[in-house]
């Protein structure tokens, strides 16, 4: 199997149908199909060979669309870039990648000086943006224009497709190794629910097309022979309106974005009745929101999706009929096709029904490894089982519940955040005695990082000083929301620090440790 097998066929069947609508660009699948061979050819004159990493730092747009067939069009890997990320985290991710050729747009083209200067391998930029091309860089329509179509490589099955970094505990972000097989796996096995994408349907794109999750409704949508409907990013207008100008039909949100959507008293003035089905992953959603989601979007079906990068991604899907049932909606729903998944003790045994343990997962969706970091992907993935992370039980049904998370890890906005990078940005600030980072239950954002603090005694650093501190080292969504003061964080005898005791308080009388 292989990611660009959807476009020989769409453009056997179906050359005219449109391909991607962004803004008033629209383009049929003739027209993607010839534009992103000749962007293939204009990659390799530049020198990218096959296994070469090519990056993307910017906004979603019918370019990145065209990105991401692209590259593996000429046997080379997709490195999508974390748009939230710091400068820092940005340079060691194209650092750690080897990236040969970078694409980035107007929005973070101001943040190439400071990336050439943490990596002085970044060569060749493309200019992907509508503005002025900046010095140094080659401007992507150029390119296309200038270069003929070259033959797609059909590279597939266990060879690379991508390099997506995730949040690490080390402190350090890791680059999850997922293949074509993986992905199609994970798309095929989803779309056999019929629970995610209507066929022939229009997608829309309002999540970052750097994150698996949209990259997950992207390829369900190349296999359904979808048109793919793009905004820059998330906005309750733009979303809105999309929907509404474009009939779109499929969607992926978090349940943060939702609940903007529903609390924009505009939403009632769009007809979004085109919409049959509506995925959100990253937490449950509240009954409230689900009853307010449904007035809005009479006509959707609501699915929960849960998996994560290492799971290409989906794993379990909790159906629209599940959220019928009030028993289930705190449920992640059952395993999909594609997926074995199971319980297990610190063993790896599987352990009773309605017994607390980690959640682990088989397929052929499993990643392919954390690129150049054997010891972690012998850890992760043992027996072929991904350890998720994630504490939870299984009812005699088969829906996983989601308790507690065995990693250090925190979901906030749909975002993972792990505490040791948040924890090792903290440490840096010179007041900083120590320091401990937790998730707690926010209203609007599932899960706030939350931090508590140690000051060295005569030292002074206000919530604000830690943030801005924070803010020159890691993304703006992995900075402290809240900052608690303390004189001493509590420790068990082996010097370990006891974030259980620092999370009760914040986490009492709520059936699970996490949103």
């Amino acid at each position: 199997m292989y990611l660009t097998q959807s476009l020989h066929r769409e453009l056997q069947q179906n050359p005219s149908k449109v391909a991607t609508i962004f803004g008033d660009r629209v383009r049929t699948v003739a027209e993607s199909v010839d534009r992103i061979a000749r962007l293939g050819g204009a990659l390799r004159a530049l020198g990218v060979q096959p296994g070469d990493r090519v990056a993307y730092l910017g906004l979603n747009s019918d370019r990145y669309y065209e990105y991401l067939f692209a590259v593996p069009w000429i046997g080379a890997v997709v490195n999508p870039v974390n748009i939230r990320w710091s400068p820092a985290e940005i340079g060691y991710s194209l650092l750690d990648s080897g990236t040969r050729v970078l694409l980035v747009d107007d929005a973070f083209a101001k943040l190439l000086p400071a990336l050439q200067d943490q990596f002085d391998g970044l060569h060749t930029v493309i200019f992907t943006g509508e503005g002025e091309t900046p010095p140094g860089t080659l401007r992507y329509e150029n390119l296309v224009a200038a270069h003929e179509p070259v033959e797609d490589t059909h590279t597939g099955g266990d060879a690379l497709f991508g390099i997506f970094y995730t949040g690490g505990t080390t402190g350090h972000p890791k680059g999850v190794m997922i293949s074509h097989n993986n992905l199609v796996t994970s798309g095929l096995g989803s779309l056999a629910t019929g629970y995610v994408v209507s066929p022939g349907g229009r997608v829309l794109h309002a999540a970052p097309m750097f994150h698996m999750a949209d990259i997950a409704i992207w390829t369900m949508g190349n296999l359904a022979c979808s048109t793919h409907v793009i905004i820059p990013a998330f906005s309750t207008t733009a979303t809105l309106h999309a929907i509404a100008d474009h009939r779109v039909t499929d969607m992926l949100l978090v349940p943060t974005m939702i609940q903007m959507l529903v609390d924009d008293p505009a939403a009632r003035d769009f007809d979004l009745t085109s919409v049959e089905h509506f995925l959100y992953g990253a937490s449950p959603i509240s009954e409230s929101l689900l009853e307010h989601g449904r007035k809005i979007f009479p006509t959707a079906g609501f699915t929960q999706v849960y998996g994560m990068t290492e799971l290409s991604p989906v794993t379990t899907l909790l159906s629209p009929a599940d959220h019928d049932n009030p028993a289930l909606r705190r449920s992640a729903g059952r395993a999909v096709p594609h997926a074995e998944v199971r319980i297990i003790d610190e063993n790896d045994n599987e352990v009773p029904r309605g017994t607390v343990g980690e959640i682990v997962a088989r397929g052929d969706h499993v990643m392919l490894g954390y690129w150049n970091k054997p010891e972690a992907t012998a850890e992760a993935v043992r027996g072929g089982w991904m350890h998720t992370g994630d504490g939870g039980y299984m009812n005699d049904d088969g829906y996983v519940f989601i308790v507690d998370r065995i990693k250090d890890m925190i979901v906030t906005g749909g975002e993972n955040v792990y505490s040791a990078e948040v924890e090792n940005a903290l440490a840096k600030h010179p007041a900083v005695s120590a320091c401990a980072v937790i998730g707690v239950p926010d209203e609007r954002w599932g899960e706030r990082v939350h931090a508590v603090m140690v000051i060295k005694p005569g030292q002074h650093a206000s919530e604000d000083d830690l943030r801005e501190h924070c803010r020159t080292l890691i993304a703006g969504y992995k900075v402290p929301r809240s900052v608690e003061f303390v004189d001493a964080l509590p420790m068990s005898g082996a010097g370990k620090i006891l974030k259980r005791e620092l999370r009760q308080p914040h986490w009492e009388g709520r059936v699970a440790a996490v949103s």
